[in-house]
């Protein structure tokens, strides 16, 4: 009897029963809760579109996760960093007095632009220095590799920049004030419309919707960017079918000309960028600090669990469902426990899916 509730527990249907069962439960307990903090529909809405914006910036983490994985099998705890470095250059750019005299689209632009550079430009230089003379090194030892450097990136951040916050301008009002798009009813002396746009409150007004900030769109559309860049990237290019071919086969691609050295350069080149783009998307939304990339990368990690750690739609989606289910739970409870569910999640993946809740394979690299 044992034996038989096991084989159904560990098959496909089994699997899938249990998940959304899980699923359904965890729902009905949050509508619960929040049922006892008085939230009604909009509350929810709100909870869940401020989850998709931090969702998308997981997911642009743990696209590097992804990549760097693929081609080397190496988890790159250092990810976090190219976030934090990403958002604290392209502040240190933004404010140079070269350009302090330039239109302000003009400095976001290039200051987005060589903070991309140089944090890519860092990426190279870390695999060089410290990944490519470890290759052959144990897992475990390459991970170890990839928390120090992380580390060495934190003080050398907190020697630059302090411990103190920094600001970047949104984008779309290039001022520290950002837009804010109102969706929802309007009641104003009994009085109820309906709201869409970016319009501002008149006074005594009571509004009842959904608030988005025009930085978010900046965050979802530079997500679904990059995601459709990177897909078009591997399957429309020779060089990305190469990281491809790296990805599924490292040996045989070696024997087909293919430089794996040259593919794991280029992996870490593409996973900071990736961070540095997270970074500077995210600026406007937060205030940077030194030790931003800490939380980050753990996150977008756990992102990259959910979705199986060799998948970049995977990655993507996982990061959306980490945001929403952190920023849910958080509002049924308390907000001070928002991080913990993240690391419930990666706890409970682990222990029960763990090739990933949305797909993914037991590894990145095969040799032979």
């Amino acid at each position: 009897m044992q034996v038989a509730v096991g084989r159904v527990i560990k098959s496909r249907v089994g699997r899938r029963v249990i998940t959304g069962t899980a699923t359904v439960l965890m729902l009905v307990l949050a509508l619960y809760l929040g049922g006892k903090k008085n939230l009604a529909l909009p509350q929810y809405l709100q909870l869940v579109v401020d989850g998709l914006r931090g969702g998308a910036i997981y997911a642009l983490i743990a696209l590097g996760f992804v990549t760097v994985f693929n081609v080397t099998g190496v988890i790159n705890f250092a990810q976090g960093g190219f976030v934090m470095l990403g958002a604290m250059l392209c502040v240190s750019f933004f404010n140079l007095p070269v350009i302090s005299g330039w239109a302000p689209a003009l400095r976001l632009a290039l200051s987005a632009t060589l903070s991309i550079l140089s944090v890519a430009l860092i990426g190279a230089v870390m695999e060089r220095v410290t990944i490519n003379p470890a290759r052959r090194s144990p897992p475990l030892t390459l991970i170890i590799i990839t928390v120090g450097v992380y580390t060495v990136m934190w003080g050398a951040a907190l020697l630059v920049w302090g411990a103190g916050p920094y600001q970047l301008p949104a984008f779309t009002t290039l001022q520290q004030g950002d837009r804010i798009l109102r969706f929802g009813q309007l009641v104003q002396d009994e009085s109820v419309t309906w709201m869409f746009g970016s319009s501002a409150l008149p006074a005594g007004a009571v509004f009842s919707g959904v608030m988005v900030k025009a930085q978010s769109l900046w965050i979802w559309g530079a997500t679904a960017a990059v995601l459709g860049a990177l897909a078009y990237f591997f399957e429309g290019t020779m060089l990305g079918k190469a990281v491809r071919a790296c990805a599924v086969n490292r040996r045989a691609a070696q024997l087909m000309g293919i430089s794996p050295g040259r593919m794991s350069l280029l992996a870490f080149v593409l996973a900071a960028a990736l961070g540095a783009i997270g970074g500077i998307v995210l600026a406007p939304a937060t205030t940077p600090m030194y030790d931003m990339g800490l939380n980050l990368g753990l996150k977008g990690f756990v992102a990259a669990i959910m979705g199986g750690l060799t998948s970049s739609l995977g990655a993507v989606v996982g990061g959306l469902l980490l945001g929403i289910l952190e920023n849910l739970g958080a509002g049924v409870t308390k907000a001070g426990l928002k991080d913990i569910f993240a690391f419930v999640t990666l706890i409970l993946i682990l222990l029960f899916k763990p090739h990933g809740v949305i797909g993914g394979g037991s590894s990145g690299v095969e040799e032979s």
